[in-house]
């Protein structure tokens, strides 16, 4: 759980509750929120629930884990728990969310048809017209049917099921890397141990043993059909934590290198600046 500033470490992440005050509608675990004008998030922060943000006419940057996606007209972005975001909206924006608590969510998850990991990686989907208008009819009737006041999860959540399902449609051309994984188990294996095992193993050797292969063919097996090494799969992971936590913590440098598994501060401050060509205080005062 996160701790509050000046008592310890994490600066809070934001709950659904946070936005309760705004609502359309709503029932204790899914809001809807309309996106009107001009918007502005300064500092990068987490949420401990999904977000789906259906854009209409809309133009910006939305800033997700450390890359900017430009904010178009017809777009979805999904957001998961524990990803950093921030964003520059512009006037004339039309656009609604749904924010959904993670037990509701996985009423209707098994319809993402994808890894989480594939929306993650591509948060930004751009949508056909016949797709908008079918995600827009859907918005309406979840938005509808939260303000009966009587609302029905099973309804809401058959209704989210169909965004998930539209959404898998139209993310699945973004998804180049998603046929290397269906075609290579032991790769897409070696992405799940890497989420589960990041923090405390870094070497190729723990993974290979998992996966019951050598770690020389398993480096083979990602340079042939991704490109980078398997120590540089893991080293990416590693940095993207590490800049979650620089960007939304309050953790003291030496606190995050402790976090993440580094044997001292000294040691984590080299790898981040070797990735980074900056110094983790730098990155942090950015």
């Amino acid at each position: 759980m996160a701790k509050l500033p000046g008592k310890g470490k994490y600066v809070p992440v934001l709950g659904i509750q946070e936005f309760r005050k705004g609502q359309l509608a709503g029932r204790d675990e899914l809001l809807f929120n309309e996106l009107r004008g001009e918007k502005h998030i300064d500092k990068p922060h987490k949420h401990d629930f999904f977000i789906i943000i259906l854009f209409d006419r809309a133009k910006g940057i939305h800033t997700i884990d450390f890359h900017d996606y430009p904010i178009e007209n017809r777009q979805v972005h999904v957001l998961f728990p524990g990803q950093v975001h921030r964003w520059d909206i512009e006037p004339k924006t039309i656009g609604y969310q749904l924010m959904i608590d993670r037990v509701f969510f996985e009423r209707f998850a098994p319809y993402f048809r994808f890894s989480f990991t594939n929306y993650m990686n591509h948060p930004v989907i751009p949508l056909v017209n016949n797709s908008f208008k079918l995600l827009k009819y859907e918005f309406d009737a979840i938005k509808d049917e939260l303000s009966t006041g009587n609302s029905l999860k099973d309804i809401i959540s058959a209704r989210a099921a169909v965004i998930a399902a539209i959404v898998s449609k139209e993310a699945e051309n973004l998804f180049t890397d998603l046929k290397v994984y269906q075609s290579n188990p032991r790769l897409a294996n070696f992405k799940m141990l890497i989420e589960r095992h990041f923090k405390e193993e870094k070497l190729v050797n723990f993974y290979a043993s998992k996966l019951n292969i050598s770690a020389n063919y398993l480096n083979i097996l990602c340079r042939k059909n991704l490109g980078v090494s398997a120590t540089q799969l893991i080293q990416q992971r590693v940095l993207l934590e590490a800049k979650r936590l620089l960007q939304s913590t309050e953790l003291s440098i030496k606190e995050i290198a402790f976090e993440l598994g580094f044997i001292d501060h000294a040691y984590f401050s080299n790898f981040f600046k070797t990735q980074t060509r900056a110094t983790p205080t730098a990155f942090r005062e950015k």
